[in-house]
């Protein structure tokens, strides 16, 4: 028959008492170790065992005694915040040196603009729509099937009817072709 090793008591006596940090489940141990059993190998795996032993079980009795929560099959523990604060692996990263627009922006006191997003509620249609672009807001005037005209009595000339629809296009037009041209005068000044 093979003999069971004897359980040892729940209760571990030490003459210096230990710390614990329930929050990181740590027990740190100022007990000085015995050189003369760590010197020896056939005694110091079995030394180091026990001591390890001793410590868990104070930390296995310490976590016990706080508050249990009984939830069907489950006993939980809520643990406290850790005490001992752990070192960062790195260190705290410097401030970045602001860039030369943050710079000028700050000097003259400009903040920067919020986005407004690209869809905006059409209360006509009751949806969001975009403002620009492809079905845009901007286009509304484009989608018209009534136009008012100016009265004849106006000093234009009666026989050429301006048509809205084609004064919107070609702003709109023309706007684009004038950020074209700045977008390649922005290229060529960058090279």
């Amino acid at each position: 028959m093979s003999q069971e090793p004897e359980r040892k008591p729940a209760t571990v006596d030490k003459e210096i008492p230990v710390n614990f940090d329930l929050g990181l489940l740590a027990v740190y141990d100022p007990q000085p170790l015995d050189h003369i059993q760590l010197s020896d190998s056939n005694k110091r795996e079995t030394y180091l065992r026990d001591t390890t032993r001793d410590n868990v079980q104070l930390l296995v009795n310490q976590v016990l005694s706080l508050p249990l929560q009984k939830k069907e099959t489950l006993t939980l523990v809520t643990l406290p915040e850790p005490i001992f604060k752990l070192p960062r692996e790195k260190s705290i990263p410097k401030p970045k040196e602001p860039t030369r627009w943050e710079k000028f922006a700050a000097k003259k006191g400009i903040q920067k603009k919020g986005k407004d997003g690209k869809l905006v509620f059409d209360e006509e249609t009751q949806q969001w729509v975009n403002k620009w672009g492809y079905k845009g807001l901007n286009k509304k005037i484009d989608e018209q099937w009534a136009v008012e005209v100016p009265s004849a009595n106006s000093n234009e000339d009666s026989d050429s009817l301006l048509d809205p629809r084609k004064l919107r296009r070609d702003e709109r037009k023309a706007l684009v072709r004038r950020n074209q041209a700045q977008q390649k005068r922005n290229r060529e000044g960058a090279k």
